[in-house]
């Protein structure tokens, strides 16, 4: 069977160490010239896994991107044309990276982060799925693969979903 589809889907290695998740890896360390290669593929981890989110409803708005821009403005020496050249990669492979490239941005911060690390992302991509007052079903659905490629517990999601409706109650309030 492989040897049948081996023309349009690719398999293993190949999917994993893609373009797509190099260039945006590529971009954070132009840009990221000081940090270790632990924190560059940290970084693009977040970075893909912002991209998947944001695409959830396969649809990457402006409003999606500049919620990904204040995430990755919050990372220590990352610029301004840092943060630009790094969408610009994001928003060029934002289909990969919200199809394909889970397991493997999933991973990297698995295997680089700490618990505490990993729930800080999942506060990021909660955050940025709830941006407009609503998380949708897809987005939910995403959310909780996230949580679980990231060795995170339910109650780790539950926990980022609850401090983020309570913030919205008391803004409304």
């Amino acid at each position: 069977m492989r040897g049948m589809f081996g023309r349009w889907l690719k398999f293993g290695a190949e999917v994993e160490r893609s373009n797509d998740a190099r260039e945006i890896e590529r971009r954070v360390r132009e840009h990221l010239p000081l940090a270790d290669a632990e924190t560059v593929r940290v970084v693009a981890a977040l970075t893909g896994l912002l991209g998947a989110v944001a695409y959830a409803d396969r649809n990457y708005s402006n409003e999606e991107e500049e919620l990904v821009r204040q995430v990755l403005g919050r990372i220590q020496g990352m610029t301004a044309a840092g943060i630009d050249a790094v969408c610009a990669a994001l928003r060029r492979h934002v289909v990969a990276a919200s199809t394909v490239m889970i397991p493997h941005f999933a991973r990297e911060l698995r295997e680089l982060g700490d618990p505490e690390l990993r729930r800080e992302v999942l506060d990021a991509l909660v955050d940025l799925a709830a941006a407009d007052s609503h998380i949708t079903t897809s987005e939910t659905n995403l959310l909780r693969q996230i949580t679980t490629s990231l060795g995170l517990a339910q109650g780790d999601y539950n926990e980022s979903q609850a401090r983020h409706r309570e913030r919205l109650e008391s803004l409304r309030g």
